[in-house]
């Protein structure tokens, strides 16, 4: 699925199959947020003007192409884990076996959102740090690439807790949400801030 064109990858989005939705796509908007900072930060390296934050800049680089990989792989092992769930649902309600297979699916289904929602809040900080230490020229790629994951941070939670909702397991579930609430709560004003303080140089 990572291979495919940007028009066959939206226009399988538009169709009426069940993957990929809302998880991968999440995910490849995060992938794209990273990939926004690492131009931030390819566009940093080797002038004269940031020498002195240039193994920073390499750092932050290392990190967002090893965070771009992960998100691409998220995206086929969202829909992945997503296709057993909705195999489940056709068990017959009067199968003994049925609570059992549909809690494991709701599970399985849960844990990749889970895991771009946890990258996208680390593509979130990876941001900050390139609008902070890199080109003032490429500030504005950094805002777009903070909303970006941003956007996919918060894809990822529903996509998280629409599974986590139908779980009979409900000790596991909002422990599962709760990881979510509170990622939410740290991140989303870090996201706002970067945008808001590049944006006010603008306007």
């Amino acid at each position: 699925m990572r291979e495919q064109s940007m028009r066959s990858f939206a226009a399988a989005l538009a169709s009426d199959a069940a993957t990929p939705g809302g998880g991968g796509a999440s995910a490849l908007v995060g992938a794209l947020g990273v990939a926004l900072g690492n131009m931030v930060g390819a566009l940093t390296v080797g002038k004269k003007k940031y020498a002195d934050v240039e193994p920073e800049i390499r750092a932050l680089n290392d990190r967002a192409e090893a965070l771009r990989e992960r998100l691409l792989d998220c995206v086929e092992r969202d829909a992945a884990a997503f296709a057993p769930l909705s195999r489940a649902y056709a068990i017959p309600k009067d199968d003994p076996g049925r609570e059992t297979v549909m809690e494991q699916c709701l599970r399985d289904a849960a844990a990749v959102p889970l895991e771009i929602f946890e990258l996208s809040c680390d593509g979130i900080e990876l941001l900050r740090d390139y609008g902070e230490r890199g080109s003032v020229m490429m500030l504005s790629d950094a805002a777009t690439g903070v909303v970006f994951c941003w956007s996919a941070m918060y894809g990822a939670a529903v996509n998280v807790k629409v599974n986590t909702k139908l779980m009979r397991d409900r000790a596991y579930a909002e422990e599962i949400n709760r990881r979510v609430d509170a990622g939410m709560e740290r991140y989303w004003p870090i996201a706002e801030r970067v945008y808001e303080n590049i944006y006010r140089r603008y306007c």
